[in-house]
């Protein structure tokens, strides 16, 4: 443990060996330099790993489980669980591409094949990688039980109605899209989870958490969730929101798609935080609530990345290939934000998302946590924080990123 000049501490566990074959001279000294910086203004905790090939390379941690000022917060240490938001569709992802390669799950198929019921309203034709792709044009459920009339999220019990992935998933198979699918992409931050949690139980009559554990988690050793059970509560984070803090910040002075984009977000991003409940951890939100440890994100990701072998004998390599080609791309039809999607997982962008690489694909999460991996350099990372940034002034990752390319 070593004393940071605030008073706050960091880790930091290096294999040398591992890191002089793969790290520019001096990329460790600047990794530790930004590491150490952005520890020093976390007002909560924070993680970053590096991997290769399932081996852990880098290990950093720092701050605490909770507020900096609340002075009963636990150290951030190897056992402390945040949640990924987003970061979830990367997991999704993984199993899509698994069951594909399985032949479980036919991503070109009309999802109607498995799902009769979505069909209606036009939607026979919409196949799964039009999902996995955000192309399908169902951003929102509509009616939402847990809104009011005015969209805000409702009192007392009807609030968690959100939480219900089947029931929501029910609402969606009826409703029109608001394009005709295929035709216009834009980012679907909560129906994601709904619609392809359904899919998957439809095509493989096993749940996106039975796969997680028994095909990821439990055989790879990954501290990873998506229901978290009751005896690993008291190791969440409780998430805290930095002042100030927006989503969609690409979209400037739009009030009716800025009200899309609230209407999307607003139980999952609620003022009231039902992301630090019990009921939400308990949950299956394949869109945003799976949780874990950077570790265990930057091992999986170096897993499906081990050189010479795409997928890492997690996913088959043709459906990992397939899982990495470019399904569509452009600026947000909603939020102005420029997007490219493989089947379900973010591929580099012209943002420069996931660093100075060519080759690296991943997901990102609400408030700053990114998970992904450089295929070329065969390594996964993770960053990780209780710490919700608005997207256009967090550094932290990008900082990160920058310095582990030896930028």
């Amino acid at each position: 443990m070593i004393d940071l000049k605030d008073g706050g501490t960091y880790t930091m566990e290096v294999d040398q060996g591992r890191a002089d074959g793969l790290l520019r001279a001096g990329a460790l000294d600047r990794l530790v330099t930004v590491f150490r910086h952005h520890a020093g203004q976390c007002q909560g905790g924070m993680a970053f790993s590096v991997y290769r090939a399932g081996e852990p390379v880098i290990r950093f941690r720092a701050g605490v489980a909770g507020k900096r000022t609340d002075t009963s917060a636990r150290v951030w240490d190897e056992r402390t669980l945040a949640v990924f938001f987003s970061g979830t569709k990367g997991l999704v992802a993984t199993i899509a591409a698994k069951a594909a390669g399985e032949g479980l799950l036919d991503v070109d198929a009309p999802v109607a094949d498995y799902w009769p019921e979505f069909a209606a309203a036009g939607k026979g034709a919409v196949t799964v990688a039009q999902v996995l792709s955000h192309t399908v044009g169902l951003p929102y459920v509509d009616p939402d039980p847990s809104l009011d009339a005015n969209n805000r999220p409702r009192v007392g019990d009807e609030k968690w109605a959100f939480l219900d992935s089947r029931a929501m998933a029910a609402i969606l198979a009826q409703q029109t899209p608001l394009w005709e699918p295929a035709t216009k992409v834009a980012y679907h931050a909560v129906t994601y989870g709904y619609l392809m949690s359904e899919i998957i139980l439809r095509a493989t009559g096993r749940t996106v958490a039975q796969w997680l554990q028994d095909d990821l988690a439990q055989p790879f050793g990954l501290d990873l969730h998506l229901g978290l059970p009751a005896e690993d509560e008291d190791r969440v984070a409780p998430i805290i929101q930095a002042p100030g803090y927006s989503i969609s910040t690409y979209l400037k002075n739009d009030p009716t798609r800025r009200a899309v984009i609230d209407r999307m977000y607003a139980s999952l991003l609620a003022p009231s935080l039902p992301m630090n409940t019990r009921a939400f951890h308990a949950a299956e939100i394949s869109a945003g609530g799976g949780m874990g440890t950077a570790d265990a994100m930057a091992k999986l990701y170096s897993l499906l990345v081990t050189p010479g072998h795409l997928g890492g004998g997690i996913v088959s390599a043709d459906a990992m290939d397939n899982a990495l080609r470019t399904r569509s791309e452009g600026l947000d039809v909603l939020n102005d934000r420029p997007l490219r999607f493989g089947l379900g997982f973010e591929l580099t962008d012209p943002l420069g998302t996931y660093g100075p690489v060519d080759e690296a694909f991943g997901h990102s999460g609400a408030g700053g946590s990114l998970h992904g991996a450089w295929i070329k350099e065969g390594i996964g990372f993770s960053f990780l924080s209780n710490e919700m940034l608005t997207e256009n002034v967090d550094r932290r990752a990008k900082d990160l990123l920058q310095a582990l390319a030896g930028r």
